[in-house]
């Protein structure tokens, strides 16, 4: 009976499961981690560390060396995974490199393609033991070739983003992108730890506050693209002090991981804030935050991707010359003399911007930026649950510098005044610029 090793019944298992869990594999597949620890577990087997070197060797240096040794060309593709794997400056260490360059040759298909030249590169296959390896035991690497082959006829869809913690871990944070509009502060307190940038508090009444997008406890991973990975004190207030008045997109990575527990890697440096200030409370995901039993049974709010969008009635529009809230009463009487047919539809408040669709066609009728807007409020007379918003360089105007006011009907006098509360801290916080 020819001789097994443990660690490719142990692979063979778990591309199975992979396999069982659909056609396309991405971050959340509870096999996914397995599978590229197990990948790595073979890659570090047998491999030898150099005499009289203070540099410790992982198959990151091997695959980088590999490319050093293509005179002709033929490992185009291969380079280019090599070449963004080190120039991501989210990764410091070659544990962290190594596998960000798996994830990566797994999403383009190029994993066996990897060590098909490895295998005949002899300078480098001698950095691995004979009688140790799985990569120069003929019996162990045929079936090892064959089940990276399997790898390369799945999807995987990985995202290459979030990658911050690598360094330290194959599990994943949850990582979002929080769109902020131009604004003159966005509110949060930062603490660095580690190298990372930590959000200590929200400051009330800011941009971030408002949002209720971010909570204590979570990372800013990277501003409008600049990671923040191995970051100084002070680097982020620099960093968006150099982007005041521009929009900014910020990515976050979650203190709580996608089952809502704590996400591991982070436990110790959270204790350590802990200690520091013994009041911080981590906050709530944001979207169990913002929603409450109350708002997901309200008849006139429905939830869209863990925001409250709501259901009004669109009245109509009137063209304006000024945009300012003295307006607004004219302007909601002229619509509601034209006696147009209401649509029934959704308003939904972004981060950065707010959308209106109707409700069965969800054909969208308007959609602005917050800068956009020059003021919002109710009707001031017979009906309270009647508000409405001015818009500034609407092409609905006869002139572009005039503005369109835009009318709608809430359910009630209270939803109605939350609705402007929204809109009016959307763009309370943004600056206009001439």
């Amino acid at each position: 009976m020819a001789p097994k090793d443990p660690l490719l019944g142990t692979l063979k298992l778990c591309v199975l499961n992979l396999q069982s869990n659909g056609e396309i594999v991405s971050d959340t597949n509870p096999h996914l981690a397995s599978c590229c620890q197990l990948l790595e577990l073979v890659l570090r087997k047998g491999l030898q560390q150099p005499v009289l070197s203070l540099v410790h060797r992982d198959y990151w240096q091997c695959f980088e060396q590999l490319t050093h040794h293509d005179t002709c060309g033929r490992l185009s593709g291969l380079s280019l995974i090599v070449e963004q794997t080190r120039v991501c400056r989210k990764l410091l260490s070659a544990q962290g490199r190594g596998r960000y360059l798996l994830r990566l040759a797994l999403s383009r298909k190029a994993l066996p393609q990897f060590i098909t030249h490895l295998l005949h590169t002899p300078r480098l296959l001698e950095w691995y033991s004979p009688a140790m390896s799985i990569i120069r035991n003929e019996e162990f690497v045929e079936p090892f070739m064959s089940l990276l082959l399997v790898l390369s006829h799945m999807e995987f869809k990985l995202g290459m983003e979030n990658c911050s913690f690598l360094d330290e871990s194959w599990l994943l944070p949850v990582c979002e992108t929080y769109e902020v509009v131009p604004c003159r502060e966005v509110g949060m307190v930062l603490r660095y730890l580690s190298g990372r940038v930590f959000v200590l508090d929200l400051m009330p009444g800011s941009q971030a506050h408002v949002d209720n997008f971010i909570s204590p406890g979570d990372i800013i991973d990277e501003i409008n693209g600049t990671s923040l990975r191995n970051s100084k004190n002070g680097q982020a207030g620099v960093l968006l002090s150099r982007l005041k008045g521009c929009p900014l997109s910020i990515g976050v990575l979650r203190w709580r991981a996608q089952d809502g527990t704590v996400y591991l890697p982070l436990i110790k440096l959270l204790q350590t804030l802990r200690m520091e200030d013994p009041t911080l409370q981590l906050g709530p995901a944001p979207s169990q935050q913002s929603v409450s039993k109350d708002q997901r049974n309200s008849p006139s709010q429905c939830l869209k991707e863990g925001r409250i969008v709501y259901i009004v009635q669109f009245l109509g529009k009137a063209n304006v010359m000024f945009g300012g809230k003295e307006v607004l009463q004219h302007a909601i009487t002229q619509v509601l003399q034209k006696n147009l047919p209401s649509k029934e539809v959704l308003l939904d408040m972004k981060e950065t911007h707010l959308t209106c669709t109707e409700r069965n066609s969800k054909l969208e009728l308007f959609k602005h930026h917050y800068p956009e807007i020059s003021c919002v409020g109710r009707f001031g007379q017979a009906d309270y649950t009647i508000f409405a918003f001015c818009v500034a360089g609407s092409p609905e105007t006869p002139r572009s510098t005039g503005f369109c006011c835009v009318a709608l009907r809430a359910s009630t006098i209270k939803e109605c005044e939350e609705i402007v509360c929204r809109i009016a801290a959307g763009f309370k916080h943004t600056e206009w610029f001439v």
